[in-house]
């Protein structure tokens, strides 16, 4: 994922509840909506501060203020929301002790993680496989220290559907830590670790990571893509569907011109300097977006999207772009409306977002669902609310964007 310039005027709302009728008043340039909250029996008014990053997990999605601080919302049973609690929310949160000083932020499959400011990892969550990399492998409802990783972190990792989490250092090396079973944490084993291990061959020259659900991959300062772990359904992109590979090895046709790079559930794709969108690995529902289903060991070009992108994000069985006009457009699975146009049909190729034709800096996919950061500060979600993961008061789904309640 990666943010875009942020507005200077942030949207302003004002929640007003009272016992009878809830409402949220979001002012604008061209007046006010209103729109039900959750229910209330005070009466109080709280202003929405502007966003600046996203990251959605599997079924809970977090923000990042322009505070620095942190709040998430869903899923909570193993305390991924951080606020101490095991209640799912469908509202935001604050997470403990994270008023202020956050960098970035990152979610997975039951856990979250977030960047200090000064250079230092804290996550919390589910830790069944040692995801929290502090040494143990207990859960925990608060954020919790990386072990070793309290300064010198430039970039956190970890895949919605995944228990493992990565960081890239300031000196441009990779480390990783949590499940290993199918050399996710590419150290050359497949023995999970609850603290974090170097990735092999890569001490230095990393530019950019992204952790999927049983791989991961990494961009180099030259530009190359490399991927290791799960590689059965041809996502590590080398020409091959190997069951894994404990070690990164190189994605076929792109030794340079690699800018981002964003690991799914079982396929990954490259943003390129050029502005174009390749991907690789499974395609049972079009989330490769080349206008067919076949699965690709190798990168393949997404339909209508040779140029003019400038982020990329990936969600288990679908993947989005936001374009250099601020449009978001997704494509892949559409069971639970993430693609976000309105219907409930798989798309091999890249469709619209209802809505969203410009004003989006930033997207990010979760298992299914999808949100996206707009350039006013504003963060809206579509597709699967179970967990209340749109955030917007309600456990609806939703196949066209919804405002959450910041």
């Amino acid at each position: 994922m990666l943010d875009g310039a942020r507005s200077a005027r942030p949207l302003l709302a004002v929640r007003w509840r009272r016992a009878a009728v809830p409402i949220l008043m979001t002012f604008g340039l061209l007046g006010f909506s209103t729109s039900p909250v959750a229910a209330g029996l005070s009466r109080h008014f709280t202003v929405a501060v502007p966003v600046t990053a996203i990251a959605t997990g599997n079924s809970h999605a977090c923000a990042l203020t322009s505070a620095g601080g942190v709040k998430c919302w869903g899923y909570n049973v193993h305390g991924q929301l951080g606020n101490g609690t095991h209640t799912s929310s469908n509202i935001p949160v604050n997470v403990s002790g994270l008023a202020s000083g956050v960098s970035a932020i990152a979610a997975g499959l039951q856990h979250t993680c977030a960047l200090t400011s000064a250079g230092g990892v804290k996550c919390w969550g589910r830790n069944n496989s040692g995801q929290l990399g502090d040494g143990t492998n207990t859960s925990s409802n608060v954020p919790v220290d990386v072990s070793g990783l309290a300064s010198g972190v430039s970039a956190i990792s970890a895949g919605a559907d995944g228990d493992h989490t990565c960081a890239l250092t300031s000196a441009g090396g990779v480390k990783c830590w949590g499940h290993n079973t199918l050399g996710q944490l590419g150290n050359g084993t497949t023995t999970s670790s609850n603290v974090p291990v170097d990735v092999s061959g890569l001490a230095s020259g990393v530019s950019a990571i992204s952790a999927g659900a049983a791989h991961t991959c990494a961009v180099t300062s030259a530009g190359a893509a490399k991927c290791w772990g799960r590689g059965f359904f041809g996502e590590l992109g080398n020409g091959t569907n190997m069951l894994s590979s404990t070690v990164p090895v190189d994605v076929s046709g792109l030794a340079s011109g690699v800018s981002a790079i964003a690991a799914g559930g079982a396929h990954t794709c490259a943003l390129t300097n050029a502005g174009a969108v390749e991907c690789w690995g499974r395609n049972d529902f079009g989330q490769l977006g080349n206008g067919t289903t076949t699965s690709s060991n190798v990168p393949v070009d997404v339909s209508g999207l040779a140029s003019g992108v400038r982020a990329i994000a990936t969600g288990h069985d679908h993947t989005c772009a936001v374009t250099s006009a601020g449009a978001a457009k997704c494509w892949g699975r559409n069971t639970h409306g993430q693609l976000g146009n309105g219907t409930h049909t798989p798309s091999n190729v890249p469709i619209d977002v209802s809505g969203l034709a410009s004003g989006v800096s930033a997207i990010a996919g979760g298992s299914v669902y999808t949100c996206a950061l707009m350039s006013a500060g504003a963060v809206k979600c579509w597709g699967q609310n179970t967990h209340g993961q749109l955030g917007n008061g309600t456990h609806t789904p939703s196949n066209v964007p919804v405002d959450v309640l910041l």
